[in-house]
């Protein structure tokens, strides 16, 4: 059975205890390209296609998008940096943003889990 870590849902700006809804592929490998240090978005458009075998290719309008609902959902934040360029962030994942990302690794988990089990008692 799966479970869901109900103090890890954040929707809408605010807490709220309903689970996440799941989070797209383009998200969850912006995500995993902040898992390691806060980037810039020209970064994590390379990592994400890098991450994605070149599978997710990502706009920029897509990716700001993306990034601005994170970082009202409290996933993400931007990263405090020294001579930064006017209008260039590094952003990077919250605690509430690693655990969420931690939370919807173990749901495609489960549902992989599930869906081999079920393709092979079909097969058999």
């Amino acid at each position: 059975m799966f479970h869901i870590d109900m103090s890890l849902c954040v929707m809408s700006r605010q807490i709220t205890n309903v689970p996440f809804a799941p989070l797209s592929e383009p998200v969850i490998f912006i995500m995993l390209s902040l898992a390691l240090r806060p980037q810039h978005g020209y970064a994590i458009l390379k990592n994400v296609a890098e991450l994605s075998e070149h599978r997710v290719k990502l706009s920029t309008g897509t990716l700001y998008g993306a990034l601005s609902r994170l970082l009202d959902d409290g996933l993400i934040e931007r990263a405090q940096e020294e001579n930064a360029s006017r209008g260039r962030h590094k952003y990077r994942l919250t605690s509430a943003g690693r655990r969420a990302l931690h939370s919807e690794i173990a749901r495609l988990r489960a549902l992989t889990r599930v869906a081999g089990l079920r393709l092979k008692i079909k097969e058999a």
